[in-house]
């Protein structure tokens, strides 16, 4: 478990290791996942998928985002996913996952 503190609030945060990999060429990276970041599903930084090379399914309809109290996200709404094969020790699962801004 990570422990540090933002604007003075102390902030715990346990993350993991993970190998994410791109579905048409099963090439990959491995990077530090968040566990538990209270989304109520997988989601992954467009910037960084864009980066790496995922190939990104655009959606027919954007998916709003809302925050804890009921309101918009300021990022906007989730318009791309990816699929990708994601290994976990020893496990593999392939998962679509939502992007957002940010």
């Amino acid at each position: 478990m990570e422990v540090r503190k933002v604007e003075g609030k102390t902030l715990r945060e346990v993350t993991v290791k993970i190998r994410l990999e791109r579905i048409d060429t099963q090439e990959g990276i491995t990077v530090e996942a968040l566990l538990d970041s209270g989304t109520t599903g997988l989601v992954i930084s467009l910037e960084f998928a864009k980066k790496q090379g995922f190939k990104l399914k655009k959606l027919e309809r954007p998916i709003n985002i809302r925050n804890i109290d009921g309101s918009l996200n300021k990022e906007g709404s989730i318009e791309y996913t990816v699929k990708v094969n994601i290994y976990f020790k020893e496990h593999r699962e392939r998962m679509e996952i939502d992007m957002i801004e940010g």
